[in-house]
């Protein structure tokens, strides 16, 4: 592809990458409780699990995510009936992102492992992924992270392309434990990761060189900024396996930090759900809005 088609390429998912992205109020939703964020990340842990049992790509796991954080963003799960409703979105939009990104798609009742309080029907976790298409407004092929980073790989001088490319794809995935990652776009998030990747520290001349090779004019460099650092904080400073020491750093990982609110059980590489405050996140809060609620299904078989 020509240097004019493949930035003509990048401004089109620029320009369409705010588009699959959880409602504007969602990250207030989830740092004020009103999205159960306990819920949200076993729903995550389950969701990664399964992802690494099956051997699934990094993108479909962070479809999955991406899916379930778009619906919760617009509706909310019943409360009272406890934690099968997050059970069954989960199954469900595991289910639609295996079957829009991989070649051979487990059955439904094949996904549901690990010992999951609840086991679901076939037929039941299909009406719930009518129910997730219709939120998304049948909007499944996500521009994420992962459309960004060839290009933005292609603009370094790297000795190992693939190897940077892993580095940053797992990078992106484990951004989905986090919810500040939220409030920012995909192109900054894999413009941050790549960055992050190369194991340059983001306060470096060198990352500011490497931004200005990067960056088309529409990348906030602000927000990528922000977005590395917290990226340094948060990923690679709790993660025994970062990029840092895949990119062939011989110092070892920083110990985690203490925070409570910041990153949860880091030394097993179980990330936060929140922190207080993020300055360089694009999400601003707005009021809550009143979502609809679904349904309890039938059939759900509880072993």
């Amino acid at each position: 592809m020509s240097s004019s088609s493949s930035s003509s390429a990048l401004r089109r998912l620029i320009d369409s990458d705010s588009h699959h992205l959880p409602s504007p109020n969602y990250l207030s939703l989830c740092r004020d409780r009103t999205v159960d964020v306990t819920a949200r990340q076993d729903s995550i842990n389950w969701i990664l699990k399964v992802h690494s049992h099956y051997r699934f790509a990094p993108l479909t796991a962070f479809l999955s995510v991406n899916y379930l954080d778009r619906f919760l963003s617009t509706r909310s799960l019943p409360q009272q009936h406890g934690r099968w409703p997050f059970q069954l979105l989960s199954v469900a939009c595991l289910s639609l992102a295996a079957k829009m990104e991989e070649p051979n798609v487990p059955y439904i009742v094949d996904l549901q492992i690990f010992e999951p309080r609840f086991v679901f029907e076939p037929k039941t976790v299909q009406r719930m992924e009518l129910l997730v298409m219709s939120s998304l407004n049948w909007r499944l092929r996500s521009v994420t992270p992962f459309d960004f980073l060839p290009h933005f790989i292609s603009k370094l001088p790297a000795s190992s392309p693939l190897d940077l490319h892993e580095a940053s794809s797992d990078l992106v995935l484990k951004t989905i434990r986090v919810i500040d990652f939220l409030g920012f776009s995909p192109s900054t998030v894999a413009a941050a990761a790549v960055l992050c990747a190369t194991g340059v520290s983001v306060e470096s001349a060198a990352a500011e060189d490497q931004a200005g090779a990067l960056f088309d004019e529409r990348v906030n460099k602000e927000s990528v900024r922000s977005c590395h650092q917290l990226m340094e904080e948060y990923l690679i400073d709790t993660c025994p396996s970062s990029c840092r020491h895949k990119a062939g750093s011989s110092a070892p990982p920083p110990s985690a930090p203490a925070s409570p609110v910041g990153v949860l059980d880091a030394a097993a590489c179980k990330s936060c759900d929140t922190r207080s405050e993020n300055p360089g996140a694009l999400i601003q809060a707005e009021p809550p809005h009143k979502r609809p609620r679904i349904s309890p299904p039938e059939n759900v078989q509880s072993p």
